[in-house]
């Protein structure tokens, strides 16, 4: 097949940004958006045309039964010399793999939602073409890194992408709370990305390329062979990395500060693109990691485990609705990310598994992973785009100014129902079918740990569903403050809540009607662990099991918050007011991190260096210019200007060289 158009996909969100960056002010507002849009809606058609060209018409190897990696370009950008024997190129590409393909799709779909939706929540901001810049650089950036043809490529654009969330988060940069949560999420994935660094630089040194690619590179496993060794050790320091994109404890403190943003940028950025780039990162290694590192891939498992335990428990409480559905996306990216650590090797081969009972079995996870960050990312973008739509009805994120909000908003009130059944694994909805994957690979890996994500899918239903009957259901701030005007008229009757315009609530419908459908797609037949396709079918114990523990969720909600009053909440969380705080403080985790810098890092580290910098390093190059001057001022009287002064000189120094040549 020819991919030779592919690099549009690249090319056309960048011209988009440069365009938008240099000349968006001389632009209408409209202007600046239909570029923008129109760029990621050309980028997304050719995103589809890749999947169909890849999936369904080149299709899969008929002698391996797997679809070919496919590299359209290719270039060597940096050479880094020979290194252990070996030349070591740093290149520039395009790579076509099925889990690529998929995020191409992921990426332009949920970017085109935002781009459409942002015509409306954004109309009459300033600096519009420059939000629209903004979203161009994040779109390029996200997907140069899924189609990465090696760990430094991917690291590149990793870092773009950390570059545009600042410039995106601290979009409101007037605001001081925006300009905080845009310097910390850009300084904590900074201080994860140097891990993901020197895991980079411990593995390409002792491999001898930034390849990881087994199938691209056949040598590549006898290079990993003369390094088992170290695999653990530098595939850990790369997940390091992916843990502070994607949010895991204890690098998630940025993702809730980070809701200062833009609600179109939470749904794109920490919804469905940018907190998975961990995950993608994990699964893009998963070949390397299954082989040479499964005792510590078993790990990240545990890690993701804790997090999705620890964010389920403060979503619970939260009373702002962005941080609420923050939390529930890191959760959500801990089901993922255990999905895949729970994974086991195939008795011990010696090469990617290739049998049909792997993928059926112990390489199910790498499967359950990807279908739920595909189904998570469209019902995800839905819930954040649904809460835009509260927030430009009601001007607050507090759950307070909210409730009874079904009676005027009918369209978000659908869509985000849909979406919360869907987070909440109830059938016939995406999250269903995904989330079931997931449990039982947990299951099969061991027991406990599928008990434990059972009950933390169980905390996801009451969460998602305490939110939406808050939201829709419970008292209605409108009618409380309408009724005290009417009985005691002061300044303006209070506006009524509305619908969004249509730019904003098509989004919505379209994401709501994917993540109705898209759990019936045969994901196994596309993405796999081994490559090889298979037919994947409920697991009715665990289904149902499952099935009940979140209905028990979401009828404990509905007994707790359905009504307009909330006698049962309020009674627990005056019962146990520790507790409730601790949760609602995300169990003081910040305050943690505020103690770890201030008091250790920057009094150990950072105020001793400050003071070599300032005595040492800036006291020499002072005393250097202290010299010069005062050399200067010692010789200055030399430069008098008399002539009979000068002659005097002269002939002593000639007499004085005489005399030194005649000893001599």
């Amino acid at each position: 097949m020819d991919y030779s158009y592919v690099y549009l996909i690249l090319l056309l969100p960048l011209i988009s940004f440069i365009i938008l960056g240099l000349a968006g002010m001389k632009m209408s507002h409209k202007t600046a958006g239909i570029i923008g849009t129109l760029s990621l809606a050309v980028v997304t058609v050719l995103s589809y045309y890749t999947a169909i060209e890849y999936f369904l018409v080149a299709g899969r190897d008929a002698a391996t039964g797997m679809y070919p990696v496919i590299t359209p370009f290719d270039f060597t950008w940096l050479d880094f010399g020979t290194i252990n024997g070996v030349q070591l190129l740093f290149t520039l590409g395009f790579r076509l793999t099925p889990i690529s393909v998929m995020m191409l799709i992921v990426i332009s779909t949920v970017s085109l939602m935002v781009h459409i939706y942002s015509f409306g929540y954004m109309h009459g901001e300033k600096g519009f073409q420059r939000y629209y810049a903004f979203l161009s650089l994040f779109s390029m950036s996200m997907l140069g890194l899924v189609v990465a043809t090696n760990i430094f490529q991917m690291y590149l654009f990793w870092e773009l992408v950390g570059v545009s969330s600042y410039l995106l988060i601290g979009f409101y940069y007037p605001l001081q709370a925006a300009v905080a949560a845009s310097k910390k999420a850009f300084i904590v994935t900074r201080f994860a990305d140097l891990f993901f660094l020197i895991g980079i630089l411990f593995y390409s040194y002792y491999v001898g390329t930034f390849s990881f690619d087994l199938n691209a590179m056949p040598e590549l496993s006898a290079r990993l062979d003369g390094a088992y060794w170290l695999m653990p050790m530098a595939l850990f320091l790369m997940f390091i990395g992916g843990a502070g994109k994607s949010a895991m404890f204890p690098l998630h403190i940025w993702l809730p500060d980070a809701m200062e943003g833009p609600t179109p940028v939470s749904a794109l950025i920490h919804a469905a693109t940018m907190v998975v780039a961990g995950v993608y990162q994990v699964a893009c290694l998963f070949p390397i990691w299954i082989e040479y590192a499964p005792e510590t891939l078993h790990w990240v498992a545990y890690i993701a485990a804790f997090t999705a335990f620890y964010a389920a428990s403060v979503a619970c409480v939260q009373s702002d609705i962005k941080r609420v559905l923050a939390f529930s996306t890191i959760s959500q990216i801990g089901f993922m990310l255990v999905a895949l650590g729970v994974c086991l090797p195939d008795n011990g081969a010696t090469s990617m598994p290739m049998t049909e009972a792997y993928a059926d079995e112990s390489g199910l996870g790498y499967m359950a992973s990807m279908f739920h960050l595909f189904t998570h990312a469209m019902f995800k973008a839905c819930l954040f785009l649904g809460a835009g739509c509260i927030i430009h009805a009601v001007h607050s994120n507090e759950k307070k100014y909210m409730g009874g909000l079904r009676k005027y908003m009918p369209i978000t009130h659908i869509t985000f129902l849909i979406s919360c059944l869907a987070i909440a694994g109830i059938w016939p909805f995406s999250g269903f079918f995904s989330k079931d994957e997931i449990l039982v690979a947990c299951y099969h890996f061991s027991p406990v740990m599928g008990i434990i994500m059972s009950g933390i899918a169980a905390m996801t239903a009451f969460y998602m569903f305490r939110l939406y009957y808050v939201i829709f259901w419970g008292k209605s701030h409108y009618e409380t403050e309408l009724a005290k005007y009417e009985v005691c008229p002061e300044g303006h009757a209070p506006h009524a809540p509305h619908e969004a315009p249509a730019t904003m609530y098509i989004p919505l419908i379209v994401l709501a009607t994917i993540t109705v459908l898209c759990g019936w797609l045969p994901f196994g037949e596309f993405v796999s662990a081994n490559g090889i396709g298979f037919h994947t079918h409920i697991n009715w114990p665990v289904a149902i099991s499952s099935t009940i523990l979140a209905l028990c969720g979401i009828g404990l909600a509905t007994y707790m918050y359905k009504n307009e009053e909330t006698p049962v909440a309020d009674m627990l969380a005056a019962k146990f007011p520790k507790l409730h705080r601790a949760a609602y403080k995300r169990f003081y985790m910040d305050d943690v991190w505020q103690y770890f810098t201030h008091k250790i890092v920057f009094r150990l580290f950072s105020y001793p260096i400050a003071w070599f910098d300032r005595h040492i390093v800036d006291g020499t190059f002072n005393f250097m210019a202290w010299g010069a001057n005062e050399a200067g001022e010692s010789i200055r009287p030399w430069q008098s200007g008399d002539v009979r002064q000068y002659a005097v000189w002269f002939l002593t120094g000639t007499v004085a060289l005489a005399l030194i040549l005649l000893a001599i």
